[in-house]
């Protein structure tokens, strides 16, 4: 019989409860997500405290689902991972614990999973896993864009990775969400521009590129590949206030705006990372995290990288917050024999790294 390792993986970072169980670190068995965006949408915003209250409520019911869905015996679950941060502490701390309880209960090793790192493994759950095995797919850029991060990773064959860039103000999907907030269109504001924008012209407004070089003014090393929203904001308030306020704006300005100011966005993260694929003789760029849902962003990127470097497209299931991509990072660390002990802490702020532990040695 052939022995497979089966770990569970639990997220509870922001305002998803999600259960899966993964096997061999690729095989998706199961993967439930369960969304609060109906609790939080009157706040206009995740409520830290609320989410955790949601998470305590959901968290047993969610796990049994994944159980059930896998069909797998609990009692056949090698390991559960966790994630312990960045995220939300209140809401981290529902999940951390339970899963603490899960694995004294059934005397399996605990393992505590970086979600940012996660993002970036959810690109080769199932088919794409045989990706990692090519020593001809490296270096591999990663753009990691979400509600809380966006940043350039770059993966080295001999497993050292170091961000190249990073936000200094606003993630992309902060600025999607504000930007939806600004023309009240609603929250979750990112699908909801995703949406509207379809019927808008992208380029009937000139919205600001940040630390691109624009107006003759070069931009600094330091920023070569740093990103900046917050002025793309404030350029959109001062649009809306232009034209007397959301409640006076005539036909097609709501499309067109939302349609152009996405596509700020989504120039700015491409004409970077194709920078920096380049500057870096990259031969794979991944794209990840929950803005990576976005249909124009898919289509941009890949549209824009050069024909010889591999796109690595994270299927739409595994962009936002879900926890097949936390048991598959957590296989690795169970077949290298690398667990956490009870006293695991959760963590707010993305920490510096060096190594991420899913690229086999080549």
């Amino acid at each position: 019989m052939i022995k497979e390792n089966i770990v569970l993986g639990i997220e509870t970072s922001c305002d998803e409860t999600a259960a899966s169980i993964v096997v061999d670190g690729f095989d998706v068995r199961s993967n439930i997500v369960s969304s609060q965006i109906s609790k939080h949408t009157v706040y206009g915003g995740v409520v830290p405290e609320l989410a955790a209250r949601e998470h305590l409520k959901a968290i047993k019911p969610v796990v049994d689902a994944a159980v059930k869905k896998a069909s797998v015996s609990i009692k056949d679950v090698k390991a559960v991972s966790v994630t312990n941060g960045p995220g939300l502490m209140p809401a981290l701390l529902v999940g951390l614990n339970f899963a603490r309880g899960f694995s004294a209960a059934m005397g399996i090793p605990l393992i505590g999973i970086n979600h940012f790192i996660a993002h970036i493994y959810a690109a080769f759950l199932r088919n794409n896993i045989r990706m990692l095995f090519q020593k001809a797919n490296y270096p591999i850029l990663s753009l990691v864009v979400s509600g809380g991060h966006t940043a350039l990773v770059l993966i080295n064959a001999d497993r050292s990775t170091r961000i190249i860039g990073t936000t200094i103000d606003d993630a992309a999907g902060e600025a999607l969400d504000k930007g939806a907030k600004l023309l009240e269109l609603g929250y979750p504001g990112g699908p909801i521009i995703d949406k509207i924008s379809k019927s808008g012209k992208i380029n009937k407004y000139n919205f600001p590129r940040s630390l691109m070089g624009a107006g003759g003014k070069p931009v600094s090393k330091a920023n070569k590949f740093n990103f900046s929203f917050s002025g793309l904001k404030t350029s959109l308030l001062y649009h809306i206030e232009k034209k007397g306020g959301i409640k006076n704006v005539k036909k097609n300005f709501l499309e067109d705006t939302a349609a152009s100011y996405q596509y700020a966005v989504i120039d700015v993260l491409c004409l970077k990372t194709v920078k920096a694929a380049k500057f870096y003789n990259a031969q794979s760029v991944v794209l990840c995290g929950g803005v990576a849902q976005n249909s124009l962003l898919r289509k941009e990127l890949e549209n824009r990288l050069p024909r010889d470097i591999n796109f690595i497209l994270t299927p739409k299931e595994f962009c936002g917050d879900n926890a097949a991509m936390i048991a598959g990072l957590g296989e690795h660390y169970y077949r290298k024999g690398i667990f956490s002990d009870f006293n695991l802490d959760a963590y707010s702020r993305l920490p510096e790294f060096s190594k991420i532990p899913f690229v086999p040695k080549l």
